[in-house]
């Protein structure tokens, strides 16, 4: 049976993404193959970090406990755990689709295998990908897999973290050149302390970026932003 290293599991509202200010039962998972130098959950990236091995069975029966529809898979990178895709199915497939799964991922890690259609080319239940474009001001963008975008739809999400005007110009010609715009949701959102929320907006307004939505991480507004838990 499937094992995971779980860092924690908690109830709060959703902080960012489509279901900002929602309820949300979060997942997260240890490791993570990137180092992003803004990362704020870098505890659970180290190899030290204190985990749970839990069953597929043992995070459902969690999150059935909590009582709350959307679930999050987050980390670290969950996509990296030993047989993710066993989970994934399992809560996706949970009474027809009960449960709202988005998977929180990186964007270094090929997500065509999570996407799987029958024989006739019809997707099966999936779950919702809200995927990072890691800008040059990650230090990452390096590690992107560009093919991702080819398995993107309406229900998922492209987020640029934005460190500063090099990465906004960047964040917009990578939705020009892969046709994201109306493909799937475009979220850009600043690093805290090194770009103002009003450039973000000036810039949209600038480019006349109807498809993107400027938005900030409301968890860290409503609590300390080195909190775990929320």
């Amino acid at each position: 049976m499937a094992e995971y290293k779980v860092a924690e599991i908690f109830t709060s509202v959703n902080g960012e993404g489509m279901c900002v200010g929602e309820l949300a039962v979060f997942v997260r998972f240890c490791g993570c193959n990137l180092r992003c130098n803004y990362c704020d959950t870098m505890w659970a990236n180290e190899p030290d970090c204190t985990y749970e091995s839990m069953t597929d069975d043992e995070i459902l029966q969690k999150i059935l406990k909590e009582g709350i529809k959307n679930v999050t898979l987050t980390g670290g990178e969950p996509l990296l755990q030993p047989q993710i895709d066993v989970l994934i199915q399992k809560l996706v497939q949970y009474k027809d689709g009960l449960l709202r799964i988005e998977i929180e991922t990186n964007g270094s890690v090929d997500i065509s295998r999570f996407i799987m259609k029958d024989d006739k080319g019809v997707y099966y239940i999936r779950p919702v990908f809200t995927m990072d474009y890691k800008l040059r001001g990650s230090g990452m963008e390096s590690g992107m897999s560009i093919g991702n975008f080819n398995y993107l739809c309406k229900n998922d999400t492209v987020k640029f973290v934005v460190s500063d005007e090099e990465d906004l110009e960047r964040a917009y010609e990578i939705s020009k050149r892969y046709h994201l715009n109306g493909k799937c949701n475009l979220i850009l959102s600043p690093v805290f302390g090194r770009i103002e929320p009003e450039r973000i907006v000036d810039f949209m307004k600038q480019k006349k970026w109807n498809d993107a939505r400027m938005q900030l991480q409301i968890h860290k507004i409503i609590w300390d932003p080195d909190q775990k838990g929320v």
